[in-house]
């Protein structure tokens, strides 16, 4: 034994423990990284060929995307559960699956096209308030209690139901649908993991208690 106490053996497993979770970290958030680098520029590409400023507005949030996922600090506490980055993986990238093809309504394209707009000001909104403090999976990195998040406890899941149901009304489909209500469920599923890990923390259940709502207000606790 030395001075930490711990035998030769085990500091060389935590040391090799540190380092996974080290390289882990880094791969997660370069792969996030290309991912919203390649939705990015689909939405230029978008842009380009149809002048819709929705495509530019899509570009600059996946752009901020990239940054965040660059930039966020280390967390002090993150999920080990599989579960836990199923959703997440699921919760985040689900949308993707959304097709163009299906019926499109007059109503419906312009219904969509104000919600989108609506999800993406609230991603800002959210982004902004999160700062460095992004994650992807579960974990703690600081309690973010300012701008939307002082109206409900999870305003990034909120924008994507948003933003998503934007599309769904823009392109109706049973495949569009079915990919809605399971991102959906699967970024639920994300907010009471989240919740799970934050109950650690001395000043989350004040928080919980102040804002009562974790996704919709008057429809999820």
């Amino acid at each position: 034994m030395d001075a930490t106490g711990l035998s030769p053996r085990l500091q060389g497993m935590t040391a090799r423990q540190t380092w996974c979770g080290r390289l882990a970290r880094i791969g997660v958030n370069l792969l996030g990284a290309a991912s919203a680098a390649l939705f990015a520029r689909a939405s230029i590409v978008f842009y380009l060929q149809s002048h819709r400023l929705i495509g530019a507005v899509f570009f600059l949030e996946q752009a901020w995307f990239v940054a965040l996922f660059l930039i966020r600090r280390s967390p002090q506490v993150v999920s080990d559960r599989a579960g836990a980055w199923l959703l997440a993986a699921a919760g985040t990238f689900g949308g993707l699956l959304l097709r163009p093809q299906g019926a499109h309504p007059e109503w419906g394209v312009q219904a969509g096209l104000g919600l989108q707009l609506l999800g993406l000001a609230l991603a800002v909104a959210s982004l902004a308030a999160l700062g460095r403090s992004f994650g992807f999976v579960a974990a703690d990195r600081g309690l973010v209690t300012r701008g939307p998040y002082a109206v409900v406890r999870h305003p990034v899941y909120v924008a994507y139901l948003l933003i998503q149901c934007g599309y769904v009304l823009q392109a109706v489909s049973v495949r569009n649908i079915a990919v809605l209500v399971v991102a959906t469920g699967c970024n639920a599923g994300r907010a009471i993991c989240e919740e799970r890990v934050l109950a650690g923390r001395s000043d989350y259940a004040a928080y919980r208690k102040r804002v009562r709502r974790r996704l919709l207000p008057g429809v999820w606790l």
